[in-house]
């Protein structure tokens, strides 16, 4: 369930507002919707150097990776060990 709190909070002087220390180190997206209202959502952030693993193909060639863990090729056929360590 979806429950909606309005509270009243102050802007300082340097521009600042406290959302209070369950939020604390946390980082949000603030959306100006228009002029006066904020809409402001807690986010997480991938690293630039990290982003690649999110691409389909790269998530994709994690999961065969992961699968092979589980499940391991049988190494006696070379031919089927290939096709199942290929990128296709």
């Amino acid at each position: 369930m979806n429950t909606s709190r309005l509270v009243a909070k102050q802007v300082g002087l340097s521009g600042q507002i406290s959302l209070g220390k369950e939020y604390a180190g946390r980082t949000v997206l603030i959306d100006s919707i228009e002029p006066g209202v904020w809409v402001i959502k807690t986010a997480q952030t991938i690293p630039d150097s990290e982003l690649w693993l999110h691409q389909p193909e790269a998530s994709a060639r994690l999961d065969r990776a992961l699968l092979a863990i589980i499940e391991p090729p049988n190494a006696d056929d070379l031919n089927v060990l290939e096709q199942q360590l290929s990128c296709t």
